[in-house]
């Protein structure tokens, strides 16, 4: 009988610090264009969004307060922005909550199998973003691999090696290798 309530707390630890793992991994995220968040505010079903996509300026509209710009923020910053503006006139002490759903994509083009664009995983390394677009073709080399960063206003190509990590939005190039 005293192995229930281990198990039960066992278990409960293991939610809490699952819990906090995606909430870090969420905390210095930058949100953008085609990025889809939810909004919760506790106790207020009609301030709550179950899925909204930001527009390709980055903002949104939200009930009372109108557009939103949610670009270059992280959702923590989000939530703030949120909580300040809807205390006093319209709620005492709201309780808001942001998170992520979908990531916006990166693209993959080049000597791989089927170019394109692909969800955002968090984790994402450039291993497993040729996974996803299908593998190299025979022609494709290893060792001339670019990625451009969708943060960087240059937009200037960076080397990268399969395991440079992928963010969302980075476009991606493999070249051709020379035999």
């Amino acid at each position: 009988m005293v192995i229930r309530p281990f198990l039960s707390l066992l278990l409960a630890l293991l939610l809490l610090g699952s819990g906090s793992v995606s909430a870090q991994g969420n905390s210095t995220y930058r949100l953008a264009s085609g990025d889809v968040i939810r909004i919760n505010v506790f106790g207020e079903q009609d301030l709550s969004i179950e899925e909204i996509r930001l527009t390709d300026a980055g903002s949104f509209s939200y009930p009372f307060i109108g557009e939103v710009q949610a670009r270059g923020k992280t959702a923590t910053e989000l939530e703030q922005l949120l909580t300040s503006k809807l205390k006093g006139d319209y709620l005492v002490d709201p309780r808001v909550s942001v998170s992520v759903l979908k990531y916006r994509e990166f693209y993959i083009s080049g000597e791989v199998k089927e170019p394109g664009g692909y969800p955002y995983q968090p984790g994402l390394t450039l291993r497993r973003a040729i996974a996803l677009s299908g593998g190299l073709t025979e022609l494709a080399s290893t060792g001339r691999i670019t990625i451009v960063r969708d943060q960087d206003p240059g937009r200037t190509p960076q080397p990268a090696d399969l395991d440079t990590p992928v963010h969302p939005g980075d476009s991606i190039n493999i070249d051709q290798g020379f035999f």
